[in-house]
């Protein structure tokens, strides 16, 4: 249920300073968490939202922060701070009413899931190869004819079928509608010839996320010399980026060091790297002329994962290739975690 609850609060946790966990769970699901040797306790949650509660909605939102400000006064005692990572829109205002320092847990939650673990990179690679798997079903069921959405649902079924949860997009266009890049799955149908190019933004097996991109040439076909072009700059781009993601690199030099084709000539993608895990995550390293704005200080270090992003489409019109892969911090450099072909051909 991680989608149905991410818009619906009935489910949350705390954890306390002294480590104790409690889970509050949707309404007679409490056995979900039975198996969890980090979850101490578990309740049965107060749904705070319109839906749950119509005209009641007030009354019961107060019923919901007495019991977490309850919480938090006998977990931490003289310590009335709490950060939240996501809260309902009255949260806020009654639990300071009720003396807590509510402060804001984003910045804490994305903190912790930097470093992957040695069980969340093994989770990761059981992700990435289910993930794989699951595009080489799409591209071995690609015909010309086909609709970009007949090809998107082979994806959405492979995941499925191999323990997967969702996919975050429906990215995954063909011919004129690769370039520029951010338009979403349609009805067009492929056809022999032309690119067709795509990003999985799958969270997979395990709750963590494959964000892989490909570009493939559909049917029999021989790429011509402009999509040939392009795809050698994106490979080019690509690889440089990724022989830079070593322990102890500045986002700052990550962001002025990568390879990006002329953005005169060409559109690219929004950013140059970002962190991955069980969503997109923490950094985000972006291009030099947005570093003034929005470029965030930080360095490399191992048991990092994030994606090499590149897409290349000319300004002045044509087709375009979306590539990004995964990789993993080591103390030795990169590791790619994903497998399968750059390549036009798959």
């Amino acid at each position: 249920m991680q989608l149905w609850v991410m818009h619906n609060g009935a489910r949350y946790a705390y954890v306390s300073t002294d480590g104790h966990v409690i889970v509050w769970d949707y309404t007679n699901t409490e056995f979900l968490n039975g198996h969890s040797h980090v979850v101490d306790e578990v309740r049965p949650a107060v749904g705070v939202s319109y839906f749950f509660c119509g005209s009641r909605y007030q009354a019961i939102a107060n019923r919901w922060a007495d019991e977490i400000a309850s919480v938090v006064k006998h977990h931490q005692r003289g310590n009335s701070r709490l950060a939240v990572d996501m809260l309902h829109g009255p949260g806020h205002q009654l639990l300071a009413q009720l003396g807590i320092e509510v402060g804001f847990g984003y910045e804490v939650m994305e903190e912790a899931r930097r470093i992957k673990g040695t069980e969340e990179v093994k989770a990761m690679r059981c992700a990435v190869h289910a993930c794989e798997m699951s595009m080489k079903d799409m591209r071995d069921a690609i015909r010309p004819g086909m609709t970009e959405r007949d090809v998107w649902s082979v994806l959405h079924a492979g995941n499925i079928r191999r323990a997967g949860e969702w996919i975050e997009t429906q990215l995954l266009t063909s011919g004129p509608r690769t370039n520029p890049w951010m338009q979403e799955a349609s009805s067009r149908p492929i056809a022999k010839g032309d690119l067709l190019a795509y990003d999985t933004d799958l969270v997979g097996a395990y709750g963590m996320m494959c964000d892989i991109s490909r570009t493939l040439i559909v049917g029999d076909a021989q790429p011509n010399t402009k999509q040939s072009d392009l795809h050698s700059i994106a490979i080019e781009a690509i690889e440089h980026n990724f022989a830079l993601l070593t322990p102890g690199r500045s986002f700052r030099d990550l962001t002025y060091d990568a390879m990006l084709p002329d953005p005169d000539s060409y559109r690219h993608y929004s950013c140059l790297f970002h962190g991955v895990g069980q969503c997109d995550e923490f950094p985000v390293i972006v291009m030099p002329d947005a570093w003034a704005d929005f470029g965030c200080e930080g360095t490399l270090e191992a048991g990092m994962v994030l994606t090499v992003e590149s897409f290349v489409g000319r300004r002045d019109g044509g087709e375009g290739v979306k590539l990004e892969i995964q990789a993993l911090v080591t103390e030795n450099g990169p590791e790619r975690l994903d497998f399968s072909s750059l390549e036009l051909s798959g």
